[in-house]
């Protein structure tokens, strides 16, 4: 039966009855007491639902649809390809033209002499192929204890089995069984929360990179093979690091030789103004991982970019060990190579690495402008196009809302009768904007007004509530 057959068909209802969906209520959603959006088209920074409603994605996606919504030239690039070479495996040495194309532009890119790609079809499996990677490289060199990877609290790194240990916020684990036993957290550089009094940003930095060697000494640093971080901490709250943090991370890792995993699923390809996270940051990583930015999510691809020391391991493993033994059906997927070039040629033709450098300069002004001195804000933050408030119920004494309010997830309901999506973030009382890169002035002022409102509606709500006191 073809949707065109049926001409009446209530998709809300269907999909009630036989989708699971991500983090959503299974139970509520199901009896049709949580929220159902049909998407049916985008255009631009704007998404339609199949009620006409016009709405501003303010978070692209997942931080995925940089270049906005509609671009055909994208939808053409994976039609023709298609049209020649839906697909074939890359398996023993099968490959195809864009995906040799899409590696060696990756590799130019890319900071600290990358060397090759694997390729697969989501943040999660790339994070996953980062460890088998990271294991693979100290057992072909004799050191089978070296094994862990620390991660922070707070951390996102996927969602799968080591991906989601990686993950550094609960919600990811309980009732999973995670994290499992291979990975270890540290010090979220958060430094609004984590600082002491009177303690500036590059002594925080400090105190956080003494906490990650404290932890590789317990641990024993023969048995410590890899640190992973995001640039900037994304779904954990949108943290831009403090001062110096990469630096003073990297000489710790340096000293007990621990290689150094970017996760640039979120910064990679433009977001903070720098083609990567790790440019802006100075990061020296051993490896990357890659993915959402990359095709702007018109078609999934994910890759774990691996630098020269890891390489030279791997290659000369091959005497020993025979071909490398992982893979996935869809690893260099022509479809999505296709759509990754036409989506970095946009990127390079209107620069909007620029424009998320300069826009996005121009919406962290507008923000701090806008809600710097709100009664219910406590901290304005970001980077980029990458943008959180953080709501409080005591500026001067930074003090915590009573998570039962549940405060961002209405700040995100509100924004959403405004027409805006802004994303609830899962620690915290928190609001994320991560806007496609081609964003406008103009379209900046119509987000940061729409937030704006919303904002003060609930603060509204909570001091009619007797919840909240402003002065």
């Amino acid at each position: 039966m073809t949707h065109s057959a049926v001409p009446n068909l209530d998709l809300e209802a269907i999909d009630r009855n036989s989708v699971i969906h991500p983090f959503t209520h299974l139970k509520d959603y199901a009896s049709g007491k949580a929220p159902s959006r049909v998407v049916t088209c985008g255009s631009g920074i704007t998404i339609t639902d199949s009620k006409g409603n016009e709405i501003i994605d303010g978070f692209a996606g997942l931080y995925c649809v940089n270049v906005g919504y509609g671009r055909e030239e994208i939808a053409k690039a994976i039609y023709d390809q298609a049209s020649r070479l839906a697909y074939y495996h890359a398996y023993a040495g099968n490959t195809n033209e864009p995906t040799v194309l899409l590696s060696q532009r990756i590799l130019e890119m890319a900071p600290n002499n990358m060397q090759r790609i694997y390729y697969g079809m989501s943040g999660s499996d790339a994070n996953e192929t980062q460890a088998k990677l990271v294991w693979y490289y100290n057992n072909v060199q004799g050191r089978p204890e070296k094994k862990k990877i620390i991660a922070r609290q707070r951390g996102y790194h996927g969602g799968s089995v080591v991906s989601g240990s990686m993950t550094g916020l609960p919600v990811f684990h309980h009732a999973f069984d995670l994290p499992v036993s291979p990975i270890r957290h540290t010090t979220t550089p958060h430094y609004y929360w984590g600082a002491e009094a009177g303690e500036s940003e590059e002594d925080f930095a400090t105190r956080c990179a003494e906490d990650l060697e404290r932890m590789i000494l317990e641990e024993g640093p023969e048995t410590v093979a890899a640190f992973i971080g995001e640039p900037v901490l994304g779904t954990g709250g949108i943290v831009p690091p403090p001062a110096t943090y990469w630096e003073k991370i990297q000489a710790v890792l340096d000293k007990y030789d621990v290689l150094l995993i970017a996760d640039e699923v979120v910064c990679g390809f433009g977001r903070t103004g720098m083609p990567f996270g790790s440019h802006l940051y100075g990061m020296k990583p051993d490896l990357i991982t890659v993915a959402k930015g990359l095709t702007s999510a018109y078609q999934p691809l994910s890759g774990a970019i691996v630098g020269e020391k890891v390489w030279k391991v791997l290659e000369g493993a091959s005497d020993t060990h025979g071909p490398f033994a992982h893979g996935y059906t869809y690893s260099a997927h022509p479809c999505g190579a296709a759509a990754a070039l036409a989506n970095l040629d946009i990127i390079e033709r209107e620069d909007l690495t620029g424009n998320a450098r300069d826009t996005g300069a121009y919406f962290q002004e507008r923000m701090k402008a806008v809600f710097q001195d709100h009664p219910l804000v406590g901290e304005v933050r970001g980077v980029g196009l990458l943008g959180a408030l953080e709501f409080v119920a005591h500026k001067g004494r930074k003090e915590r809302l009573d998570a039962n309010l549940k405060v961002g997830a209405r700040m995100s309901a509100a924004c959403m009768e405004r027409k805006l999506i802004a994303r609830a973030m899962p620690h915290g009382d928190i609001l994320g904007f991560a806007p496609p890169l081609s964003i406008t002035r103009d379209e900046v002022d119509e987000v940061v007004a729409r937030a704006k409102g919303a904002v003060d509606a609930v603060t509204d709500e909570l001091v009619r509530e007797n919840v909240l006191t402003v002065a």
